[in-house]
């Protein structure tokens, strides 16, 4: 999976558009992701990806880093062996496109504020 363009509520990933927040697995990509309170990563938004079992978790807290990922949550990825990267969305993106082969990587977006 590549993301070709980001920009404010808006993301192309392998030529095709998305405009809800997304969650993009090695295989596929998940655009009816919301979370329990829209601007607060729960333990409960991340059973998908608990399942995917990735390497990495890369969390795209929005264009203005509104979305906000308490150490509960991260503690909570870490005890399921899953490393976690949280961003802005703009350089979550850029992450997620650099990253290195061999890793099974899943990236959570959240494309507004």
């Amino acid at each position: 999976m590549h993301i070709d363009h980001y920009s404010f509520g808006r993301i192309i990933i392998d030529g095709k558009t998305y405009a809800s927040d997304v969650i993009i697995y090695p295989d596929r990509v998940d655009a009816s992701w919301w979370r329990k309170e829209g601007h607060y990563l729960q333990k409960s938004d991340l059973a998908g990806i608990i399942a995917a079992n990735p390497d990495l978790l890369i969390v795209g807290t929005g264009a203005h880093g509104v979305m906000t990922v308490p150490e509960s949550t991260v503690t909570f990825l870490e005890s399921h062996n899953i490393s976690v990267l949280i961003e802005k969305t703009e350089k979550a993106v850029t992450y997620f496109n650099t990253q290195s082969q061999g890793k099974k990587v899943v990236a959570a977006l959240h494309l507004t504020c």
